[in-house]
């Protein structure tokens, strides 16, 4: 099964079309799974502020998620993102978020920030998982692990920690926003939009902006040279489902 994606619009259209249920989590209870996180990231395309992931355990019986309109935190609105946070949050057996800063990013490169984030909400969680359900990624975890594309559209686990990482990001930004009124954080939440990159060229970044991401390093003097990113993650690749250890994928 792929989807051949050739313009952001067909992307969102494509996205929209995929059903959001607990189908993967069924599969691992049935191969004798119990605690699974889902994982999801957000901020990874920001030119500002921190990369954020969520881990979240959900209860089997998470029908009520699906009912309230569960999906990817890109899809739904803010209002439906925030009540949805609050639901997830009451029934999860457990919650944890991750934060890499700007300047670990542009230290070690977006997508071993990402991976690092990932990891520290995993490891922050207050029940031990036995199955990681992750949005297109692996991480340095000994627990099995099942690598999903587009999962936060397809997985309800992977879509709650979507909607807490984004939720928890959104509300940073907006706090950063009051300290940092010249670049309209509340708005584009750091990422490249035309505003920001207009505040950018005019004001200049700031200590929280990255560094090493082009639009910044375009109108900074002291910009920094980018760490080579892993080229083999997209969230652009087609859609598969792999399941494995990290043993299994020591090469990778």
């Amino acid at each position: 099964m792929a989807f051949r994606v050739s313009t952001p619009g067909s992307k969102q259209q494509m996205l929209r079309q995929l059903v959001c249920s607990d189908a993967p989590e069924q599969a691992l209870r049935y191969r004798g799974f119990s605690m699974i996180a889902g994982v999801d990231e957000v901020g990874r395309g920001a030119l500002f502020g921190p990369v954020v992931a969520a881990a979240v355990i959900l209860p089997e019986r998470i029908s009520s998620l699906a009912a309230a309109g569960l999906t990817d935190s890109k899809q739904l609105v803010r209002e439906d993102r925030e009540r949805l946070d609050k639901q997830i949050r009451r029934m999860a057996l457990s919650v944890c978020v991750g934060v890499v800063d700007a300047e670990t990013i542009d230290r070690i490169n977006i997508y071993q920030a990402t991976r690092t984030a990932m990891l520290t909400a995993i490891n922050g969680l207050s029940i031990a998982p036995d199955h990681l359900l992750i949005d297109a990624m692996y991480v340095d975890h000994p627990c099995p692990q099942t690598k999903l594309f587009y999962g936060d559209s397809l997985s309800l686990s992977i879509a709650a920690a979507s909607v807490v990482a984004k939720v928890f990001r959104d509300a940073m930004m907006c706090e950063l926003d009051a300290i940092h009124p010249q670049y309209g954080l509340a708005s584009h939440k750091g990422y490249a939009t035309p505003q920001h990159r207009r505040a950018l060229i005019e004001h200049g970044p700031c200590a929280l902006h990255r560094r090493s991401f082009a639009p910044v390093r375009a109108v900074d003097p002291n910009a920094v040279q980018p760490v080579e990113d892993h080229p083999a993650e997209s969230l652009f690749n087609d859609f598969e489902l792999e399941t494995t250890t990290p043993e299994a994928t020591a090469w990778a």
